[in-house]
């Protein structure tokens, strides 16, 4: 079958054709094969399915009498806009494992455990939470560490399972979407062609009074537990554990400082992550007494706790190039399936829909939101959920005269943000198998996780806080300009 549509070969991509069903085929065939993946398999590994979505592509490129090596080097283009983001990530897997040795995260943990008291209990867990994944830039980290600790401090303390779950998803999943370091808050602005700080920023209106609004609500519900008779002998063990082992000091906090100050001074990320690397080296050299050799080792492979004590090991056991591994596999994959349904026509004969009704800024912003949430809900998948509707709006953004940090903004409100609450998404199952509680029993209480795209569409509503900038009309592609447009990320 050959395409009914002249094909312009500049635009190094095809569609949309006259047949919607089949330009978006290879696109449902895929999330068909997610879903089997999900919920049959009971494995939520999306590699392999996005495999067959990018091979699916290409037969039905063949069956249309298109070229394979159109489709390729479309997606390899897509690729290298990612690379920025995981050559960051591998830099985080380093600068997670410096932090370990040099005692940087245990120095936060010692001080942050210090300012527990029952009544106060859901709304420490929610900063602590932040502040850890701010400073590892994972979510999914700080759940299986931090947060399987605080689930079984709050059992201890009285608290209910769904309180201290929703505090935990809400503080980590916080931290992960302003962390410089999150694989997810470098690879949405790579996606959309937005630079790292200029996203962050834009961020701001929507997750700051979200989690001010969130930490307002824990502090109420914890007034009515009391302070009597709490045995925190669990939290004071912990603490002694970290400080049999480590030489804790306000030196150690020194490579989260260089971090804050790049930040501050909008310094590429690059440099940003290798800086605390080479900070964090130095001090565990000096300080920690860690030679030259382990430090390699560790940022290479990952630091292993042995103090004994087995929540400090847990906690402490993780970080290494190696341990991004399943990260950037799963970002290559998802970036070649979007690069090829782009070449396909998937993307075009999409938006070719979308332009009839998307006439106004809450026409645009919902479609965002509505876009994101689709396939969140129908995939899966966190990084082709971020991916996908940045490459297919990123230009209607630029047609109609809006900066696209309102874009990426969006995309990681209800993108980044509600994975944890949707039971069979990547996020939610981690978090559920993870702290032993349903998705949907502490989804309600994750309150700063759903407040934040609500400030987004309130935002919307008034039209506050959402930048303009001159109006463009330009072809969708993924030239050098494109990539060189974020070389900075």
């Amino acid at each position: 079958m050959i395409d009914d549509k002249p094909h312009d070969p500049a635009n190094d991509g095809y569609g949309p054709s006259s047949s919607f069903l089949l330009d978006i085929a290879p696109l449902v065939l895929t999330a068909m094969i997610l879903m089997v993946q999900f919920f049959v398999f009971k494995d939520f590994t999306p590699h392999i399915p996005l495999a067959c979505g990018i091979l699916i592509t290409g037969l039905f490129m063949k069956m249309r009498g298109r070229d394979w090596r159109g489709m390729e080097e479309r997606f390899l283009k897509v690729i290298k806009i990612g690379l920025p983001a995981m050559i960051i990530l591998m830099g985080v897997g380093m600068l997670i494992g410096s932090w370990i040795i040099a005692g940087t995260v245990p120095t936060i943990l010692y001080y942050g455990f210090s300012i527990f008291s029952p009544s106060s209990f859901l709304f420490s867990v929610c900063i602590i939470c932040a502040i850890i994944s701010v400073a590892t830039g994972t979510s999914w980290g700080t759940v299986g560490t931090v947060g399987l600790a605080m689930m079984g401090i709050g059992m201890g303390l009285g608290i209910p399972a769904h309180f201290t779950g929703g505090a935990i998803v809400s503080g980590a999943f916080f931290g992960d979407k302003m962390s410089p370091l999150s694989d997810t808050t470098n690879l949405t602005p790579a996606a959309a062609g937005v630079e790292l700080w200029d996203h962050i920023r834009g961020m701001l209106p929507t997750t700051v009074p979200a989690m001010v609004t969130a930490l307002a609500i824990y502090a109420w519900i914890g007034m009515g537990y009391g302070d009597d008779s709490i045995d925190l002998s669990s939290i004071r063990a912990l603490q002694t554990s970290l400080a049999d082992n480590y030489n804790l000091s306000i030196i150690t906090l020194l490579p989260a400082l260089v971090v804050v100050i790049a930040a501050v001074m909008k310094m590429p990320a690059i440099p940003t992550v290798l800086g605390g690397v080479v900070v964090a080296s130095l001090i565990a050299f000096f300080l920690q007494g860690v030679g030259v050799s382990e430090i390699f080792n560790v940022l290479q492979n990952g630091f292993v706790s042995e103090t004994g004590f087995d929540v400090v090991d847990q906690l402490l056991s993780k970080g290494g190039v190696m341990s991004m591994t399943w990260v950037i596999t799963l970002t290559i994959f998802a970036l070649a399936f979007v690069g090829s349904l782009e070449h396909y026509g998937t993307l075009k004969a999409i938006m070719a829909k979308i332009n009839h009704f998307v006439k106004s800024r809450l026409g645009l912003i919902f479609t965002t939101y509505g876009s994101v949430l689709s396939v969140g809900t129908l995939i899966g998948d966190v990084y082709t959920t971020l991916v996908l509707p940045g490459r297919l709006l990123k230009e209607k953004y630029k047609e109609m005269g809006y900066k696209r940090t309102t874009l990426t903004r969006s995309i990681e409100d209800s993108g980044t943000l509600l994975s944890p609450l949707i039971p069979w998404n990547m996020g939610g199952s981690f978090v559920a198998a993870t702290l032993g509680i349903a998705t949907l029993t502490y989804a309600p209480f994750a309150f700063a996780c759903w407040l934040s795209p609500l400030f987004g569409l309130l935002w919307a509503f008034l039209d506050k806080f959402i930048p303009r900038e001159e109006p463009t009309v330009e072809k969708l592609d993924t030239d050098t300009s494109s990539a060189n447009s974020i070389s900075e990320v």
